[in-house]
């Protein structure tokens, strides 16, 4: 197995990240822990989750996917062998939100409290907040890092100029420095990242992780027509017609075409092109079933070819994209 550096955090993960975010939604207690052992019995070894996860299913509050895996932890023992993400920020309702310094260490309290665990491995700001200045959250991770509570820091969903911002006062204050960086990033969705944040991070040096990597799952070849959207909750909530036009058909039979020369699930295909991108650290996966699970794992092993690159480039070139070649 291939590992790679998360920025110059010293934190080494295999190429594919598993997505907590459907711990205690669509999957449950039983479905999870499979998850979880079926992935680090593979030979991979990094977690994504966040304190908000799943807020938005009925009765939930936050912090499920957390107890989960803390729960995980306790009865498996693999606690020294994973790399652990979570993120802080997203609203919570009633006033818990956002990246102040003493919302922040009561969040890392909090998160460390349902992960059952004495650290964090990488702690990731969830969303950008304006209205704290970017230097005093940086200074409460130095606390926490201090403290021995994280280890390094992430951002996920800022802008080019934010993370630039931040880079500069982490480098001027002596403060920690963002290594990670989570953009919405995928074979249809590739405007946001490539027009000005990948070359941030590749000057910088700043791990890339993937998130919505399969585009909800509209890149596993799942849902081809407005009938296959009843499949799943994505699907029923709307969150895969967008993808369905033109552009996203045509990005389907070039991934499919590779499919068939590999002999591989249309889903690797599509995470080997993310995996092969510039900077790209790892995308983050979900999966509510082992046999699905397996079928992305798959995609850490696949090598693209220049021709397959570039045909999957072409058909899923935006007209931001091809402004910038």
């Amino acid at each position: 197995m291939e590992y790679r550096e998360i920025g110059r955090s010293g934190l080494m993960i295999a190429p594919v990240m598993l997505g907590g975010n459907v711990f205690g939604w669509t999957a449950d207690k039983a479905a999870s822990f499979a998850l979880l052992d079926e992935f680090l019995g593979n030979g991979f070894n990094a977690i994504d989750t966040a304190d908000q996860y799943s807020i938005w299913a009925p009765g939930h509050a936050g912090g499920e996917s957390e107890t989960l895996i803390g729960e995980w932890l306790k009865t498996s023992g693999r606690r020294a062998s994973i790399v652990i993400a979570t993120k802080v920020g997203r609203d919570l309702g009633n006033g818990k939100k956002g990246l102040s310094a003493p919302y922040i260490v009561k969040a890392a309290e909090g998160s460390l409290r349902r992960l059952q665990t004495e650290y964090i491995d990488l702690y990731q700001s969830h969303v950008d907040d304006f209205e704290t200045p970017l230097d005093e959250t940086l200074e409460a991770y130095h606390l926490l890092i201090k403290a021995g509570k994280i280890r390094a820091i992430g951002a996920s969903n800022y802008s080019a100029m934010r993370l630039s911002k931040s880079l500069e006062i982490s480098a001027a204050r002596n403060l920690p420095r963002y290594e990670s960086l989570q953009p919405h990033y995928n074979l249809y969705e590739r405007a946001a990242f490539e027009s000005e944040l990948r070359d941030t991070c590749l000057e910088n040096k700043i791990g890339v992780v993937t998130y919505y990597s399969l585009a909800s799952g509209f890149l596993t070849g799942k849902y081809r027509s407005e009938k296959d959207l009843s499949k799943s909750a994505r699907g029923g909530a709307g969150w895969i017609s967008r993808f369905l036009n033109d552009r996203g058909f045509r990005i389907l039979a070039a991934v499919d075409k590779i499919a068939v020369e590999h002999n591989a699930a249309p889903a690797q295909v599509a995470l080997a092109w993310l995996i092969a991108q510039p900077g790209v650290t790892a995308p983050i996966v979900s999966a509510t079933s082992v046999e699905q699970l397996n079928d992305i794992l798959g995609a850490a092993r696949l090598k693209l070819d220049a021709s397959q690159m570039a045909d999957l480039n072409v058909a899923s070139e935006s007209e931001v994209v091809a402004a910038k070649r």
